[in-house]
């Protein structure tokens, strides 16, 4: 039965038959090995055997993805997909990693291998997901509709915590709903969380009763150690806070799992590191596959990069990322709030608008876009503002900044190419 099973694509690259390879992906990634075994039963492999569903030939690739494989000419490629028996592996994600992805990358005879989906079965419904996700983000910020604007800590590090609060006054006073610790701002010397959050905290609640606005503020609680990433979660809680920042792949599933049960916060994950699993085409694992583990572990808000980012990563890799995220995996409750980021200013809001759907649920992060604006970061932050009421109107950014200094601004600094 499908609700029995854990369905993996994989898109395989070696230089025999594509289909012979992913059988013996699914021998060896589940009861087979090298050699034919006399406790192998009928039995065993009918409850716990992997077996290949479906190859689809793809066009053969120039080179071996894997350095020093085989000959170096052109190699074959398919895409497959194999079923694992639910019983043999059960719902937990280091089990599904441990056997549908971790020892695959190892077997000999490939020239590359690719992780590109994860088919769950319903029994997965089971891990908490979001706490908040979308619904959740737009109620802590107050946004109805529209996306909700953030920023980031800019400089990333060096700030002692009267200066990061002296910032965080400055971009609440300058109209923003959400502001981040940089992924890479947790506890160093000479900013503890304990001192940051004991001076920004007062910030937020000053700007909420003088203005009635709750800016929402992501401390960076991470850490490998999972009771002091406990402890500094209930700093930030105690204190009032409502937002963490969590390096997803620096805590790992089981860090992630540990904090996501106890968690009073909204946990914004940073996603630093995918890149490693992600930026060789025939190597790694696609984020369709990827963000369903984080999503189904409980993350609410989900950095995705954005249209021309400041990385290498494509635009059209970002869309793609983009209506992952907001596919529900069980149900429309398990979307994480997608969160635009990475060189973002308000030039790309036009195509982000179009591309994505046309939809306002998301997070438009800006940090030197804001920081960097050559009037201010209030400026910044109406720039931004500005150039999504054009995208919404179905105006060219060229054509509102006509009338609107700030974004005229923005255009002549950033890049007047984005229409």
């Amino acid at each position: 039965m499908a609700a029995d099973l854990i369905r993996v694509t994989y898109r395989i690259e070696c230089e025999g038959d594509v289909a012979q390879m992913a059988s013996r992906i699914a021998s060896d990634q589940s009861t087979g090995t090298f050699t034919e075994l006399p406790g192998e039963t009928d039995d065993i492999r009918r409850r716990c055997a992997a077996r290949v569903e479906s190859v689809i030939a793809l066009p053969p690739a120039d080179h071996p993805s894997f350095p020093h494989s085989g000959t170096g000419g052109p190699v074959n490629r398919g895409d497959a997909v194999i079923a694992y028996p639910l019983d043999a592996i059960g719902t937990d994600f280091a089990a599904l990693m441990t056997i549908t992805v971790g020892g695959v990358f190892a077997i000999r005879g490939l020239t590359g291998i690719r992780v590109m989906d994860f088919d769950l079965p319903e029994a997965f419904a089971s891990h908490p997901g979001p706490q908040f996700g979308i619904d959740g983000s737009r109620r802590l910020t107050g946004v109805a509709q529209g996306p909700i604007i953030a920023s980031i800590i800019k400089p990333s590090l060096g700030l002692a915590p009267d200066e990061t609060a002296h910032l965080v006054a400055e971009l609440c006073e300058a109209g923003v709903d959400f502001i981040k610790d940089d992924e890479k701002l947790m506890s160093p010397a000479y900013s503890p969380l304990s001192a940051r959050v004991a001076a920004i905290m007062p910030v937020i609640r000053d700007h909420e009763q003088r203005t009635g606005k709750r800016v929402m503020y992501a401390f960076g609680i991470s850490s490998a150690d999972p009771d002091r990433m406990m402890r500094n979660h209930d700093l930030v809680a105690d204190a009032g806070g409502n937002a963490a920042v969590v390096n997803i792949n620096s805590i790992g599933i089981g860090g992630m799992s540990f904090l996501r049960k106890r968690s009073r916060l909204c946990l914004h994950a940073h996603r630093n590191g995918w890149d490693i699993l992600t930026r060789h085409p025939g190597l790694g694992m696609e984020f369709r596959a990827y963000q369903k583990i984080w999503r189904l572990l409980g993350v609410d808000q989900f950095q995705i990069n954005g249209i021309r980012a400041k990385y290498w990563e494509p635009d059209d890799s970002f869309v793609r990322s983009f209506h992952d995220c907001m596919t529900p995996i069980f149900s429309p409750a398990d979307r994480p709030l997608p969160v635009v980021c990475s060189g973002q200013w308000g030039g790309q809001a036009v195509e982000t608008y179009q591309r994505t759907g046309r939809t306002l649920d998301l997070m438009y992060l800006g940090g030197g876009g804001i920081h960097g604006h050559p009037m201010g970061p209030a400026a910044g932050v109406r720039a931004i503002r500005q150039a999504w009421v054009a995208a919404e109107q179905g105006t060219t950014l060229e054509t509102a900044a006509k009338t609107q200094p700030e974004l005229a601004a923005s255009l002549a600094k950033f890049g007047g190419d984005a229409a």
